[in-house]
């Protein structure tokens, strides 16, 4: 191992910044992690814009590997597969996959968060500094500028740090990227869907318990929208409603009380039945937007370096974006493992090694909305999963299914993207002229999977 380690100075002490915090400290470097908020037990942290999280193998393996998966499991509920409410009336499940531990787990942001946070105050060479906010970075100079706010409104002290090493840890709108890019020279393509959100919530039943199915990620897809329900540990869940900007029906449209339940007793009248508090949460909440943010490159030399969402936000459909972003810290830490601690060879091979990797997921993210509030209802789209999992039980040498790739397994993201490709053709020669399973040809099927 390198003797001479760097110091490390971080912004953002989101659930990316503290968990690679902790990984760092625990390897041995000094780290000063600066955050913009105030201690989470003083604030309620992410509030408004919190979509609740699916934790799933890839962020497991980062949370096993700082050893803080014994600590964050009793914050999860596991989801087996999705419940469809369908608009005649109907429930339907659908499976995420076919063994006992291909399952996804809800877990709220803000106590995640929280945790983390907490686990990065108590780390050795770890120090937290909070109520710090991000005014400038000068590369050349190698200086970070902040914003001490204080604990009183008034108090706005400008700090000046002199950084070796600083990582932006900063989410989709990190100023770190910012200056970095500014520096080194490259661009950055923020793109935002025509789509927006609002959380909503179903409170836990009168008695206790849970008004849904606990072990379930709810969705009522509706074509061009949808809303969705995750479980929480107090018998509550977090409702997100996913709509167009403008239009009929759009956020835009729904503009007083009546027009919003007027929308949900049309749309989603079992969902509304168990929203008492449905309009003022609607008129109460913030609305988020969903954009996918890509840039290059996401370093400078030895001494900078974003990650996460500060260097690949990606929309939440398909439960990525956390995951992703903590396989970025375990990846990192295997990079120094292999270079040493040279993190002239680290950052760049990190780079390298995650860019094709993150732009694959946030396309699939992409498409998985589409799949979600329409595809599901398809029939077709039901035997064609249907088909999958039997591919994968009769060859699983040859055959997984991409959603298990993505959450299940730890292959690169541009893998399973490509691998889904030649999946599609095939679940498309198998499904023609087809409306059973029991017509399958599993003769030209096993030919099919073990060319491809």
């Amino acid at each position: 191992m390198a003797t001479q380690r760097k110091r490390i100075t971080m912004v953002g002490a989101g659930l990316t910044g503290a968990l690679l915090g902790v990984l760092l400290g625990q390897r041995g470097y000094q780290v000063d992690l600066y955050e913009r908020r105030p201690p989470e037990t003083d604030n309620d942290g992410d509030s408004g814009r919190s979509i609740n999280l699916a934790l799933s193998q890839r962020g497991i393996v980062a949370l096993e590997k700082a050893g803080l998966m014994e600590e964050v499991q009793r914050l999860l509920i596991p989801m087996k597969g999705r419940m469809l409410h369908l608009d005649d009336g109907r429930s339907q499940f659908s499976p995420y996959g076919q063994r006992p531990n291909e399952v996804i787990y809800s877990v709220s942001r803000r106590d995640l968060n929280a945790l983390l946070v907490q686990e990065a105050i108590k780390a050795k060479d770890v120090n937290v500094h909070f109520r710090r906010k991000c005014k400038s970075i000068d590369f050349k100079e190698k200086v970070l500028t902040l914003i001490d706010e204080g604990e009183r409104s008034g108090d706005r002290a400008e700090e000046i740090i002199s950084f070796e090493t600083l990582i932006g840890c900063d989410g989709a709108g990190s100023q770190v990227r910012r200056s970095l890019i500014d520096h080194v020279g490259g661009k950055t393509e923020s793109v935002f869907l025509d789509h927006d959100y609002k959380e909503l919530e179903i409170p836990a039943a009168a008695a206790g318990g849970y008004r849904f199915e606990r072990h379930a990620l709810h969705i009522w897809p509706r074509g061009q929208f949808m809303l969705i329900a995750l479980p929480n540990l107090d018998g509550s869940f977090t409702v997100t409603l996913f709509l167009p900007k403008s239009g009929a029906p759009s956020f835009e449209s729904l503009s007083d009380q009546a027009a919003v339940e007027k929308f949900f007793d049309d749309v989603f009248p079992s969902a509304k039945a168990a929203m008492p508090d449905l309009v003022a949460d609607f008129f109460e909440h913030p609305t988020g937007r969903l954009g996918t943010v890509r840039c290059q490159p996401w370093h400078a030399d030895d001494y900078g370096l974003i990650i996460g969402d500060a260097a690949h936000a990606i929309v939440p459909f398909h439960g990525q974006g956390m995951n992703c972003a903590f396989e970025d810290c375990s990846e990192l830490i295997r990079l120094l493992d292999k270079f040493d601690d040279d993190w002239t060879q680290v950052n760049a091979a990190f780079s390298a090694g995650r860019k094709s990797n993150a732009d694959a997921i946030a396309e699939m993210a992409l498409e998985n909305y589409t799949t979600m509030r329409s595809t599901v209802t398809d029939p077709k789209y039901g035997l064609k999963k249907e088909i999958g999992f039997e591919l994968e039980r009769r060859f699983p040498q040859h055959y997984i299914p991409r959603y298990s790739m993505v959450m299940f397994h730890t292959m690169p993201y541009a893998e399973a993207l490509a691998v889904g490709v030649r999946q599609d053709e095939i679940l498309d020669w198998l499904t023609q002229g087809v409306d059973s399973i029991e017509n399958v040809d599993w003769d030209l099927a096993e030919k099919l999977v073990k060319q491809s």
